[in-house]
């Protein structure tokens, strides 16, 4: 199994976390173990948007396409854009090694995590 390398851009862009992860790993679990705020409330069900990611939109193609449910759960999103996604829909590949994701600036933690 490969390594995949992610980097969550802060929502000013200030700030540029790389994280390491394994093949299969699912993106929210990553960005919570690198204490990004993105809060998964409904744990991966697709029952909220709390795990909205904007894909940078040179790694947005290598992304399967989103099923119907994830993006009506998107339409929900704050700050929603072209290139968002659900982080708990994202299933880490070795094509998606160098993935960047932006947490929206609507992002908020609620467990201040």
């Amino acid at each position: 199994m490969s390594t995949v390398t992610v980097h969550f851009v802060s929502s000013d862009g200030e700030q540029t976390v790389t994280a390491k992860a394994s093949e299969g790993d699912n993106l929210l679990s990553v960005a919570q173990i690198h204490d990004q705020p993105l809060e998964g409330t409904c744990e991966g069900q697709m029952a909220c948007s709390t795990c909205h990611v904007i894909v940078d939109a040179a790694d947005f193609a290598k992304l399967p396409e989103a099923s119907e449910m994830e993006e009506d759960m998107l339409d929900l999103a704050a700050g929603a854009r072209r290139t968002s996604r659900l982080a708990c829909q994202i299933d880490l590949a070795a094509e998606l090694d160098g993935l960047t994701v932006h947490m929206p600036i609507e992002s908020h933690n609620m467990q201040n995590i």
